[in-house]
């Protein structure tokens, strides 16, 4: 349910803070670091593009020299363990919209315009 939302496109990051705040783990920053750091699936599910709030590139279970790597293999520029332009492809989540329901009905339950 929430991977096709979640999905952060090659390219570009996110932080440990902004997942967290996606899936409603208020303060989750460090409960997303634990679940990344047993992503089993790295290659599917790309656990690397979740950095550091402060554009640091931040920990990774294969050590940060491969997770620079692949972001740099995806185009960014890491100087001295940081994100350049960190805030230009920084990857921020919208609100999940909500349905509308069946009936002609919003999800607000007011009618339909």
């Amino acid at each position: 349910m929430y991977r096709k939302l979640l999905e952060v496109p090659p390219g570009r990051v996110t932080t440990y803070a902004d997942l967290a705040a996606a899936v409603g783990l208020r303060g989750g920053q460090r409960a997303i670091g634990n679940i990344m750091g047993r992503n089993p699936t790295p290659g599917i599910v790309p656990c690397h593009r979740v950095v550091r709030s402060d554009g640091r590139v931040g920990g990774y279970a294969y050590g940060p020299r491969i997770k620079e790597g692949m972001l740099s293999a995806e185009g960014l520029e890491i100087a001295r363990g940081r994100i350049r332009d960190f805030e230009a492809i920084r990857h921020r989540f919208g609100a999940p919209r909500r349905r509308a329901r069946r009936g002609g009905r919003d999800p607000g339950g007011g009618a339909r315009p």
